[in-house]
């Protein structure tokens, strides 16, 4: 144990989440006609006392005032305030075991509540500071001790100063009443502790500001039950990613910054030098030179179906660790080709044009239903073969053609080429990756096999049809109808001008890559991926990464996590091992998985290890990336 090193911290918006006379007041007013009236009145009075704009007597006086709690209800609200500890606290309650007999609680509010609760984390009854009730007969709290320093202005200076504490004292807490005991002498330091809630003047006179209880026990070299602590991972989402993954990773601890657009190759390659994690969508390209340039990057989170624009060999070299979203989107995405389908066999584009022109021309002609048709799907993965049940249920008759061998859903026939199902289909729709070798897959040729009258979809990647090919048979006449949602080059932002010359034809239904932008499916890919990305960079989880290779791992209780990636060759794990047995390590469990290009070992071991074995494992030859995880 150190010694002479003294951790005062405060209790409400420190210790718990939140202000306990605040949660005192919805029990006792929880019937009470006006309940929300005297619960915002008191909340008020309690950021006022802690900002300093209200002397602690006085706001003690008023809460107490309007509420005339009994002491039943105190006992209520100690069963609500165990469930209300501070995340950070609640990770960290071995510090506070090992280190009880140097931490004291100090605080402006009520043993009868604090004592119940944090005596549960190791800490001393002896060493709780804080005022104390008076009751009536009937248990009714009528005032407090006002002889005790802590209801009284400069409370909580005095009663450090009167504990004589030789040695340095470190004060953890949110408000100015915190800040005060930086009064009693150079050996205070101040910390700004701001998980709960952050106050502009405390955070202006702190000496520190810590996120959370993390931070404070790293900065001062104190042990943490987690490895490194999480607000110091930065995470970088890009191109407007929605809330849900957003929420997930703040919430989770993470230091998050958002940009609506894409950034370009430069842009990016500065803006991540210090960057952990990098969410993007389909317009960032993550190349080899933003690669090098990510000096602490461990995961790209891909808030979408592709990962053709990460350059994924160069990733998996440098050990950086890249999830997607293969399955969130592929409703969105089917329900609007089958509306695009519906729409240019009624022609109700054209129709409703020209309607908003004035011109009323009912009529028939060349209006068709989709029952009967022939469907050509080229791309029968998740999405080419959801729309292959929707499209069939609604009676149109699906062919596909897949490069890879599928297995075909109802009663849809595989085609043995791409020419036939061009020459046999009514509707053409694509739905396959945008691999290089997918470049112009769609062009004259293949556009002159089509039938005349025809209906083309591209709801895939822009660079798989070549548009001036496309753009020559529209102005032939070719096609009854076309819906083209992505492009060779599409604008950078919202502001952008998109220009190009399908614009010019009425039988064009022509979206901007909203294939799979729906609410739901952009909460559903900001869910899975966040959630992918979070299991990664705490527990070293890789499922469902496209390019490490895949284990499954336990949650890690009560030992160290080693994580090693290493170029796959023979004999990394023998050496691990080896320097194993030379450190007496204790191995609880341990994975070795491997493609063709890196190695992925996961080594639980007990806590005890001589740390020089840290140093050893990463100076082992052909390492890429070395984590511990505890």
């Amino acid at each position: 144990m150190l010694k002479n090193k003294y951790y005062v911290i405060d209790f409400d918006s420190t210790f718990i989440r939140v202000e306990a006379l605040d949660e005192l007041a919805k029990i006792v007013l929880n019937n009470h006609s006006n309940k929300d009236e005297i619960i915002q009145k008191i909340i008020g009075i309690t950021s006022a006392g802690m900002d300093g704009g209200i002397s602690i007597t006085g706001s003690l006086v008023e809460r107490l005032n309007l509420l005339n709690p009994n002491k039943s209800q105190i006992n209520v609200l100690v069963q609500e305030l165990k469930h209300k500890i501070s995340n950070s606290i609640k990770r960290n309650i071995d510090f506070f075991k090992q280190f009880a007999d140097n931490v004291f609680i100090v605080s402006s509010g009520f043993k009868e509540y604090i004592v119940p609760v944090v005596t549960e984390y190791g800490i001393n009854e002896s060493h709780v500071y804080a005022n104390t009730f008076k009751y009536d007969a009937e248990d009714n709290i009528i005032g407090f001790d006002e002889s005790n320093p802590l209801c009284m202005e400069q409370g909580k200076a005095i009663v450090v100063k009167n504990l004589n504490l030789a040695g340095d004292i470190f004060v953890v807490g949110d408000g100015m009443t915190d800040y005060e005991i930086t009064q009693v002498g150079n050996n205070v330091h101040f910390y700004a502790f701001i998980e709960n809630v952050s106050r502009e003047k405390v955070i202006e006179k702190a000496n520190y500001v810590v996120p959370n209880f993390d931070e404070f026990l790293y900065q001062n070299n104190l042990p943490m039950t987690i490895s490194y602590p999480k607000n110091r991972i930065k995470v970088l989402l890009l191109e407007n990613i929605h809330d849900t993954g957003f929420n997930l990773l703040y919430k989770d601890g993470y230091t998050v910054e958002r940009i609506k657009g894409s950034l370009s190759e430069d842009e990016l390659c500065e803006k991540i030098k210090d960057i952990s994690v990098l969410g993007i969508r389909s317009k960032t390209t993550v190349s080899k030179r933003v690669l090098d340039c990510a000096e602490k990057l461990v995961t790209i989170g891909a808030f979408c179906i592709g990962t053709n624009q990460i350059d994924l060999d160069y990733a998996t070299t440098k050990g950086v660790c890249v999830f997607n979203a293969p399955y969130s989107n592929t409703r969105s995405v089917v329900e609007l080709v089958i509306g695009e389908i519906i729409m240019l066999f009624r022609k109700t584009i054209q129709q409703s044009n020209k309607l908003h022109d004035g011109v009323w021309n009912k009529s028939a002609e060349n209006s068709f239903e989709i029952r009967g048709k022939k469907l050509g799907i080229v791309g029968y993965g998740n999405i080419g073969s959801q729309l292959s049940v929707l499209a069939e249920s609604l009676g149109m008759q699906v062919y596909y053609y897949d490069v890879v061998e599928r297995l075909h859903l109802g009663n849809a026939k595989k085609c043995d080429s791409l020419d036939e199902l061009l020459q046999e289909s009514d509707v053409v729709t694509l739905h396959v990756d945008g691999r290089r070798e997918n470049a112009k897959l769609i062009g004259a040729y293949e556009f002159s096999l089509m039938k005349d009258n025809a209906i083309f979809i591209n709801l895939s990647r822009g660079h798989v049809v070549d548009i001036e090919a496309l753009i020559t048979n529209l102005r032939n006449g070719r096609f009854l109808g076309v819906g083209i949602d992505v492009f060779p080059y599409e604008p950078k932002n919202n502001k952008e001008e998109f220009i190009n010359e399908l614009r010019d034809f009425d039988n064009v239904i022509l979206t901007p890559h909203v294939g799979g932008s729906t609410e739901e499916a952009q909460l559903n890919i900001g869910d899975f991926v966040a959630r992918r990305i979070i299991n990664y960079v705490n527990m070293g989880d890789t499922t469902q990464s496209v390019n490490l290779p895949v284990v499954q791992l336990p949650l890690l209780k009560d030992a160290h996590r080693l994580i090693h990636i290493h170029e796959n060759v023979p004999g990394i794990l023998a050496q691990i091992n080896q320097l194993f047995a030379k450190h007496n390590i204790n191995v609880l469990w341990q994975s070795l998985r491997t493609n063709e290009q890196v190695g992925y070992i996961i080594t639980d071991i007990n806590k005890t290890f001589d740390k020089e074995l840290i140093n050893e494992l990463k100076q082992i030859t052909h390492t890429i990336k070395f984590r511990v995880l505890y």
